[in-house]
């Protein structure tokens, strides 16, 4: 570069500084304001998710307890299974099959100490509650608490409604969550008095009633709405626990539970103190209905399902008679705690049957039903001695023989077996009614072959319906086979109403849904040519009226029948029938009686003559 242009850019000036910005007013730094604010959208955030996520989760837990709730519009119309109610002839309640419901009753037509009751013992804010009682609940809390268990529930009737309708008896969270659920829902869906009277047709109450009607009358023998006050209390009582707290399993824990129930009710002001002293005075139970015409109602009802197709409600009226069954459940208990027990005697078995038709009009299976089901009417096979041989001689008199025909009485062998005849004394000849009027083994040995052998005498009685084990040999004659005493007892029906053949039966009446139904009975079919028959039946009160029957003999009245003793006196029988003097087939009852013990011990000496003939007459006296 040139000297001179060196001077002057040496001589330019300097560049002037840049004035300085001016400093920002007093205002935070940007980067000290932003932490704050950024943790504020923070809590918020936590708190909309928080929100979303418990509704979400609230959501959730409630589609798990909900997902398979019933319909409560179907609370009214809830399906329930057919019924089957057994009466008597008399019409009295023998016994009942499947859920027992009443009419359907409206609140106002039910008497009002009735839904009054049920609220003072078990919802007495029923009327103010929404489904749900908080106060209810912590008096509960607090008195459990205080008594160190369960002593109080604190579930509304709403909540019972609910889960008796709908739920299972576990308990578990799930179903107290449903239930609660459910008793929200029943609430909006129906009015108090709705649900009140769902309530009270609807409930069970005990020995398979549902609702109060049934129950009233299961246990009173009247409709719901003629219950008087302290029925009323006592049903109002049953829900706590219908089957330990009602009437038929307990009737002294029933009436001390309605005594409670009127208590209840003073201390709510919907009874008075006198008028609960005056209920508790007049409370009595009627006498509880028979338990032994239980044998009864298992052998009429185990073919139901055949005879009555379908699924309505069924009605049945039994051909049994209440007032004679009574009479041989007292006889035959007094026969056995009395001469029986002396004699070694525990068990017993009658049947009571009309010779024309096949009715069984009473029958006890054994002593006591509820110490035992067994039924020896119709299921015990037992040996029946002398009482098998009535369809020997049968068989005889179908060959052509005639009750005056002789028969030797001396003594037998066959084959190294000789039959005796007690205390029978031979005289040689007798004729066949003496020799079944006096039971002579030997005679009826002899009659059998005459008759055509064993296979002719067990013909004989398998027409007339006795079925059973049946030897192939002589001793047959001697009644060494097995049979039921019902089979028998209507066999001998044949020879008393002139040789038809009749079916037990135990139904006359059937109605189903309101209309009647046909009940299943068999007519009678000719089995026995009525000569037959007749001289049979003659040579059958030869029995009573001079040999081994006598003590079942009657006054007045004809008497026919045949002793049984079987070895070493394991078994007696009497089966016998009568009617009135003169011989007339109409209007016959034939009676079996059966005495031994279960497992076969030896009786003292007791023979189908004595207590089995001595049953038959004290039955026929005093139910006949």
């Amino acid at each position: 570069m040139p000297p001179a242009q060196t001077a002057r850019a040496r001589r330019r000036p300097p560049p002037k500084a840049a004035a300085p910005r001016p400093a920002p007013a007093a205002s935070p730094r940007p980067e000290a304001a932003r932490p704050p604010r950024r943790g504020g959208r923070s809590l918020l955030g936590w708190l909309v998710q928080g929100l979303v996520f418990a509704a979400l989760a609230g959501c959730a837990l409630l589609l798990f307890f909900a997902w398979d709730l019933p319909r409560v519009d179907a609370a009214p119309a809830a399906t329930r299974r057919p019924s089957v109610t057994l009466l008597s002839a008399e019409g009295a309640l023998l016994a009942t099959q499947g859920d027992l419901y009443g009419e359907r009753v409206r609140l106002r037509d039910l008497p009002p100490h009735l839904p009054a009751a049920l609220i003072a013992i078990e919802d007495r804010r029923f009327r103010s509650h929404w489904g749900l009682d908080p106060v209810g609940l912590a008096r509960a809390a607090w008195a459990n608490w205080r008594a160190g268990a369960v002593v109080q529930g604190g579930s509304t009737l709403t909540q019972q409604l609910a889960k008796n309708l709908f739920l299972t008896t576990e308990r578990t969270a799930r179903r107290k969550v449903q239930e609660a659920l459910l008793a929200l829902w029943l609430e909006r869906r129906f009015s108090k008095d709705q649900l009140l009277e769902i309530y009270l047709n609807r409930v069970y109450l005990g020995a398979g009633a549902y609702g109060v009607d049934a129950a009233a009358r299961l246990f009173f023998g009247v409709p719901a709405r003629r219950v008087n006050l302290w029925q009323a209390a006592l049903l109002a009582g049953l829900p706590k626990a219908p089957s330990r707290l009602n009437p038929r399993a307990s009737p002294d824990l029933a009436v001390s539970r309605a005594s409670e129930v009127l208590e209840a009710m003073v201390a709510t002001g919907a009874i008075s103190k006198a008028q609960m002293e005056g209920e508790l005075g007049r409370m009595r139970l009627p006498p509880p209905a028979s338990r032994q015409a239980g044998w009864f109602a298992d052998w009429a009802l185990e073919d139901l399902a055949e005879s009555f197709p379908g699924n309505a409600d069924l009605t049945l009226r039994a051909t049994l008679s209440a007032r004679l069954q009574a009479v041989v459940e007292a006889r035959l208990e007094a026969l056995l705690a009395g001469p029986g027990a002396r004699a070694g005697v525990t068990q017993g078995a009658v049947v009571v049957l009309d010779a024309q038709s096949g009715a069984v009009r009473a029958m006890a299976g054994g002593r006591d039903f509820r110490g035992s089901q067994f039924n020896r009417a119709t299921s015990a096979l037992r040996q029946p001695g002398s009482a098998f041989k009535p369809f020997v001689y049968l068989a005889a008199l179908e060959k052509g023989m005639r009750p005056e025909d002789e028969v030797s009485d001396a003594p037998l062998t066959l084959g190294g077996w000789s039959p005796g005849n007690g205390a029978w004394r031979p005289r040689g000849e007798i004729s066949m009614e003496e020799a079944l009027a006096h039971s002579v083994n030997t005679a009826a040995v002899r009659v059998l072959y005459r008759a055509g052998g064993p296979r002719a005498a067990v013909e004989a009685a398998q027409r007339l319906g006795v079925e059973g084990r049946f030897p192939k040999d002589a001793s047959i004659a001697l009644g060494t086979g097995e049979v039921t005493l019902l089979d028998l007892t209507a066999a001998y029906a044949a020879f008393a109403n002139g040789g038809l053949r009749v079916k037990p039966f135990g139904i006359a009446a059937a109605q189903a849904g309101g209309s009647s139904r046909p009940a299943p009975r068999p007519a009678p079919v000719r089995a026995v040519a009525p000569e037959d028959a007749a001289a049979l039946r003659r040579m059958l009160e030869a029995v009573v009226a001079r040999g081994t029957g006598h003590a079942a003999a009657l006054p007045g009245r004809m008497v026919a029948g045949k002793t049984g003793t079987t070895q070493d006196f394991r078994d007696a029988w009497f089966i016998g029938f009568t009617g009135s003097a003169g011989g007339g087939a109409m209007g016959s009852t034939v009676i079996g009686v059966w005495l031994g013990n279960d497992d076969g011990r030896p009786m003292d000496s007791v023979s189908g003559g004595s207590l089995p003939a001595r049953l038959f007459r004290d039955i026929a006296e005093a139910g006949l």
